[in-house]
């Protein structure tokens, strides 16, 4: 698929480069009945988790004086520290390690899709529904073993007239299930929205620098300089919906253990 602009330039789908493709697929059948397939989202997955581990060696060296490497990884849980205290609470910080990768894996990974021709894990529908309705079952199943039926008391605020009980019933419902989709679909959207406006600008300005002419050249580092500022702002989108998630997932972990709270 391709798009074309007004004067005749081509576009490959912007879209491409969110598909999920097969890096290796073996299959013996006479060896054995079992077969191994590796997905470009598959590598991602694990190249992510291997920079976190090669980042968290580097910067747990026991030198006495702190590196670059460790000082960032300080701050970086010292801040998710900060965030499970205030939003969860001090109680709770057991699950401070849980949070703490949960933000930097998806930090890291949405790092490394802002990388040219990189696949951008986040922008998967499997991988960030997935991560959602882990956070969402987990959450859902810690509430009820911890309130056991009062779980239930979610679903009907106190005081409501009986008329309205059935009503109210199924919008509570409706309302705690929609946060299943709403941490995945945030994630998804943001990341993708800006990752399809990249790819359209760089093909843009990649026909403009190379195949017009030399007047034309030159007027494209105005626009090409608004391309730099969006990928600036593309980093920080990173940081950014790396944190709204976790934050998010404070949220619902304080519902969790304080009901109506």
């Amino acid at each position: 698929m391709s798009y074309t602009f007004g004067n005749g330039l081509s576009l490959q789908s912007p879209l491409e480069q969110f598909e999920v493709y097969y890096l290796v697929k073996l299959h013996a059948p006479i060896i054995s009945p079992w077969w191994f397939a590796l997905t470009n989202q598959g590598f991602y997955c694990i190249l992510t988790l291997t920079i976190i581990l090669a980042l968290h060696s580097v910067g747990s060296s026991h030198s006495v004086i702190p590196t670059r490497w460790s000082l960032a990884l300080e701050s970086l849980y010292d801040t998710v520290s900060s965030l499970v205290k205030a939003q969860v609470g001090v109680s709770h910080i057991i699950y401070l390690p849980l949070l703490y990768s949960l933000f930097l894996y998806l930090l890291i990974a949405n790092l490394v899709s802002n990388i040219p021709y990189t696949f951008a894990l986040a922008t998967s529908i499997i991988f960030s529904m997935g991560l959602s309705f882990t956070v969402f079952i987990g959450v859902t199943t810690l509430s009820l073993y911890i309130h056991k039926i009062h779980f239930f008391s979610n679903f009907l605020p106190h005081g409501t007239p009986a008329m309205l009980v059935p009503l109210l019933i199924v919008i509570e419902t409706i309302s705690y299930m929609a946060r299943s989709f709403s941490l995945g679909i945030r994630l998804l959207a943001n990341i993708m929205a800006g990752h399809i406006l990249m790819a359209i600008l760089s093909s843009f300005l990649y026909k403009l620098f190379f195949t017009m002419g030399f007047v034309v050249s030159i007027l494209t580092l105005i626009p090409f300089t608004i391309f730099v500022g969006i990928s600036i702002l593309e980093v920080a989108v990173s940081f950014i919906q790396a944190f709204v998630f976790t934050v998010l997932t404070c949220n619902y972990l304080r519902s969790a253990f304080y009901l109506h709270g």
